[in-house]
């Protein structure tokens, strides 16, 4: 039915505005409940324990789909095992200029360059007070504003924490957007530490002060366009800080994978030309993803979890990247594409079963 009539409807749209129709679709009484009836798959053997949080199963929805937690409590029928919220900057932001979401339906990919837009910290901290589902995992994305030098961004990092504390289950520190200028810089390995070591300060200094002494684990968003020498850094990076994971990955500057080519004469494919900069999500993606996902379990020994994002649009690409390492799964341009069945045929495959071991 998504396939056939839904997604055929919604690309008619822009894709922002597509997205607002979602939403809106998902705040009708009675839709939600619908929707958990159709695809919310539960088996107590999709259970996870990944960080020390107890997930009712592995695939989650991706940072970027709910930029400002409007509709966490109702997407999360969907059968999600967790969902991410952000990013989220310190102060509202409006993102750069429009259009800045761009659909490659031939390659089942989207390019975008939003910047961070969002309502700021505040708003988002008021909307989860109002949260109804407490077994689906809430994870808080967090970033700088584009006004915040780096040289100050370890403020807005540490604001959003502050804020957010009470109200998510895990944190993930995003500094591997290709859209806010200058911020990839952050990755490099002191600013990045500088960062790291001052959210786990405040981390331990909350559960000191705390009697539930309740952890929020806390991961580092990576971009795929890394080289193996920066991977290596970021491997020492999780032993020296101590953080909980990593989420790989986030997405790319190339256009590797693309069925529109660079032609001989080196113009490149009007559309691609249009559209300009931006990451890269969606199947292109999927390869590298796993690749990354591959060397970094490899590299550390399997010393930490990897939350697997990039390129999943079918339960085989999840296994994939269950195979190459990672914990948990995350889609995003892949529920966009295949719909909400895609949560649900991935945990039905990755679900252990005397009959049916994962992979086959």
């Amino acid at each position: 039915m998504y396939k056939a009539i839904i997604r055929p409807f919604l690309f008619l749209f822009q894709p922002e505005t597509s997205h607002h129709i979602v939403v809106c679709l998902l705040k009708i009484p009675g839709v939600s409940f619908l929707l958990g009836l159709i695809y919310n798959y539960k088996n107590p053997k999709s259970e996870k324990t990944v960080f020390g949080l107890k997930f009712p199963n592995p695939v989650g929805l991706a940072a970027g789909f709910d930029k400002d937690a409007k509709f966490f409590n109702e997407i999360s029928n969907c059968g999600f095992g967790f969902i991410e919220v952000g990013t989220v900057t310190p102060k509202p932001q409006p993102g750069n200029d429009k259009p800045r979401l761009f659909r490659l339906k031939k390659d089942e990919a989207l390019i975008n360059r939003m910047g961070f837009n969002n309502d700021g910290v505040e708003v988002m901290v008021e909307r989860l007070k109002k949260r109804k589902n407490f077994t689906v995992m809430i994870g808080g994305n967090i970033g700088k504003n584009k006004i915040t030098s780096n040289e100050n961004a370890l403020n807005d990092y540490e604001y959003c924490f502050e804020k957010l504390y009470e109200y998510v289950d895990f944190f993930v520190v995003n500094v591997s957007s290709p859209n806010t200028p200058n911020l990839r810089a952050l990755q490099e390995k002191e600013p990045l530490k500088r960062i790291l070591n001052r959210l786990m300060e405040i981390r331990e200094l909350r559960i000191k002060n705390s009697e539930l002494r309740i952890t929020k684990p806390l991961l580092l968003k990576i971009a795929p366009d890394l080289s193996n020498e920066q991977f290596d850094d970021i491997i020492e990076i999780v032993r020296e800080t101590k953080i909980d994971g990593v989420v790989a990955t986030n997405t790319t500057i190339s256009r590797d994978g693309l069925s529109m080519k660079v032609s001989p004469s080196g113009v490149e494919d009007s559309l691609l030309t249009t559209i300009g900069s931006g990451g890269l999500s969606g199947k292109p993606l999927r390869k590298r993803s796993t690749e990354v996902i591959k060397y970094l379990h490899e590299k550390s020994g399997g010393s930490f979890p990897i939350i697997a994002s990039g390129g999943i649009h079918s339960a085989e690409d999840a296994i994939e990247k269950l195979n190459a390492g990672a914990s948990l799964v995350q889609v995003y341009t892949g529920f966009i594409y295949e719909g909400p069945g895609i949560v649900k045929e991935i945990n039905k495959r990755i679900t252990p079963s005397p009959f049916h071991p994962v992979g086959e």
